[in-house]
């Protein structure tokens, strides 16, 4: 559905990972990808691009970190910092979440988070046992156009 917006294009995509939930811990593992785009919209635009992607896939927010259809982060936009009452990105807690971190590591492992190579907070975020990331063998299928 991004890469269905003519302004936003596709240009890697991660793994698939099933996930422990993080926060509100009562429900099933997440899936996780991280996803790389080009596009030619502000981090705003992009913002509203992907809430509209949410609530097309049926996305209602009720509990936070709650169950829910799917969530889509901003997480890195190059250089790039907003930080309002919509938007923060960085994404303010990416550089402890392995769910984040691990499949970034698969498609830009010399990004950088808060200073650091997101490979090296990679690595410290895989060594917590709670964090519980797991790749999805044979679930690459899922993400073809």
């Amino acid at each position: 559905m991004l890469d269905a917006d003519p302004k936003i294009e596709v240009v890697r995509v991660s793994s698939v990972y099933e996930t422990d939930p993080v926060g509100y811990e009562d429900q099933p593992p997440f899936m996780n990808i991280v996803v790389e785009v080009e596009a030619k919209m502000s981090p705003h635009e992009l913002l509203t691009a992907c809430q509209s992607i949410e609530a097309a896939l049926g996305r209602v927010r009720t509990i936070r970190w709650g169950p829910r259809t799917i969530d889509l982060d901003i997480v890195l936009i190059d250089d790039v910092i907003v930080d309002d009452e919509r938007l923060t990105v960085p994404h303010p807690r990416m550089a402890e979440r392995a769910f984040v971190l691990v499949p970034l590591v698969e498609i830009a492992p010399d990004a950088l988070c808060a200073g650091e190579k997101v490979s090296d907070l990679a690595d410290k975020a895989s060594a917590d046992p709670s964090q519980g990331v797991r790749l999805v063998a044979g679930a690459d299928e899922w993400l073809s156009p």
